[in-house]
């Protein structure tokens, strides 16, 4: 089942990705928040899957996209 959480996991990076790009703050936070949320799932399906390089990616990107966020709220 933990599986399938590659797939939001997936949807929830293009999402967010789409969203960053917007001109309109409101959706580019949506965009950040998003972001933290597809590291969570995919943090968690490679844990699952034995990945550690995977997790490792993702909480370095996780880093940087609340380093991103901390900038565009400036």
């Amino acid at each position: 089942m933990i599986d399938l959480l590659q797939w939001p996991a997936m949807v929830a990076t293009i999402v967010a990705a789409w969203l960053v790009g917007a001109k309109s703050k409101g959706r580019r936070r949506a965009g950040f928040w998003l972001f933290l949320l597809s590291n969570l799932l995919w943090t968690a399906w490679a844990v699952h899957a034995g990945a550690a390089s995977l997790v490792v990616l993702q909480l370095a990107l996780a880093v940087m996209n609340i380093r991103g966020y901390q900038k565009t709220e400036k």
